[in-house]
């Protein structure tokens, strides 16, 4: 299994319409095979800052889930949206292998 872990730096003004962009990939991810596990929005730290985390069984599955959404049009209807609403300034992206009490 492999986790990817994507750090975003947002728009502070538009928490909003990044909350809007976060529940439109939840289900997309879940769609092409992945376990989201949320995002997670400013609370008690810098107010530009989110996370998500979800995962696939493994890095192919990963990539052809990348390869899958763009030509997908719920995902490039997302991809849209966060372009229009200017929500996200920059992200970063890890990938991370998880140790689970199995």
């Amino acid at each position: 299994m492999i986790t990817c872990y994507i750090q975003y730096e947002i728009n502070p003004s538009k928490i909003n319409e990044f909350e809007e962009y976060a529940r439109m990939w939840i289900p997309l991810v879940e769609k092409f095979g992945g376990n989201h596990h949320g995002y997670f929005l400013p609370h008690e730290s810098p107010n530009d800052l989110a996370v998500c985390l979800f995962s696939f069984p493994s890095l192919a599955d990963y990539e052809q889930y990348r390869t899958d959404s763009l030509k997908d049009e719920e995902c490039l209807k997302a991809f849209k949206y966060a372009e229009e609403t200017d929500c996200i300034k920059r992200y970063d992206r890890h990938f991370l292998r998880p140790i689970l009490n199995e």
